[in-house]
Formats: C-alpha cells, structure tokens, sequence
C-alpha cells in the first residue's frame, strides 16, 4: 500500500505552485474542450486552443516531445475545424455535418499516421531519447491522436475510436512521466469520449437520409 501511494503522489513534492496551477489551467480548458466535443457544439474549438497552448509547455517541462508536436498541431486542427464547423448555408444550418469516414478517408488516416510516427522518431533521435521504453509509447499514441483531431474537423464519428485508444494507452505514461493531474483528467476525458461517442451516434442515426 505504501509503495501505491508513493507512486502517485511522492512525485508531488517536485511539483511547484505555478506548475500545479498552469497544468489544471490547461486541464480545466482541456475538459471544456472535450465536453463541448461530445455536445457537437463549435465551441470545442475556441477552449481547446487555449488548452493546447498551454499543454504545450507542460508536455516541454516533462520532455513529452510526442505531446509536444500533439498539442501544436491540435492548435492548427482547431483552427482549421473551427473554420469548417463554422459555415452555414443559405438557412443558417451547418454544411459540414456527422457522417461516418470514407474508404478514402481512411487511407487518409494511415497517411496521417505513418508521417507522424516518422516525424515523432526523427525528433526523438534528435534529443536522443529513443533509449526511453516511453518514447516508443509517446510516439505510437501521437499518431492515434493526429488521426483523431484530423477527424473530428472533418466531423467523422471514427474520431472518437483513435482518442479514446490514445487516452487508454496514454494514461500510464502521464503517471509514470509525474503528471499526476493529467493522468487522471485524461481518464475522464475517456469516460467523455465513450459518451460522446455514443451521443455522436445517436445523432447520426437521426439524421434524415437523402
């Protein structure tokens, strides 16, 4: 029991008050974010970049590179889907509506997926860090994360399978890495996501076809 504790909460005594207090700053955006996700609401956009800018210093204080590279380009992904999410027709509906990914899109996904491990690697190697058995995870979960914010711009409802897989493979590697308040904040954002998920589906089921 002992050595439970330690290992959850010993790593607070490195912890600062500005660290704890920028990492639930990005926590609690990052929450909005997520929550606003799972309500197809447009204003997932605007709280995830104030989130991702501020992960992106958290992930560089605890030489997350992987999360690094995540957190920048969800910045430019939200901009481009708050762009897309953004536009109506004449009727003031949404254009870009949920709808399930494509043959094509999916080839799309593995693109996606290859050029970011690869690119993960290559900035891994630079720091040296690839003699980390996390750096393999860190990497890997990149790619599922990439895929993931590529699809929730383009409002596929897949977009929820590769986050959630890249939550539940993350969430080890947040504790182990002393990010205590993250490693649980991303375990409620699983628990988000499978409700978001399914509430995506509901709504796709109600869709009329045409």
């Amino acid at each position: 029991m002992t050595d439970f504790f330690d290992f959850f909460f010993a790593q607070f005594n490195d912890y600062t008050p500005f660290s704890i207090t920028i990492e639930l700053i990005a926590i609690f955006f990052g929450l909005l974010s997520v929550i606003y996700s799972a309500k197809n609401s447009i204003l997932v956009y605007p709280t995830g970049i104030i989130g991702t800018l501020i992960f992106v210093y958290v992930a560089f204080t605890a030489h997350l590179y992987g999360e690094i590279i995540i957190n920048t380009y969800y910045f430019y992904m939200s901009v481009y889907g708050w762009y897309l999410w953004s536009r109506k027709d004449r009727q003031h509906h949404d254009l870009l509506k949920i709808t399930t990914a494509t043959a094509k899109d999916n080839y799309k996904c593995l693109a996606i997926f290859i050029v970011s491990v690869i690119f993960v690697s290559v900035v891994y190697h630079f720091f040296n860090k690839f003699n980390q058995k996390w750096a393999y995870v860190d990497t890997f979960t990149t790619g599922l994360f990439f895929i993931g914010m590529w699809l929730l711009a383009k409002r596929k409802i897949e977009n929820w399978l590769y986050l959630i897989a890249g939550n539940i493979i993350a969430i080890p590697l947040f504790f182990y890495k002393g990010l205590m308040f993250t490693g649980f904040f991303y375990i409620v954002l699983t628990t988000i996501a499978v409700f978001g998920y399914r509430s995506w589906k509901r709504t796709l089921q109600n869709e009329p076809t045409i």
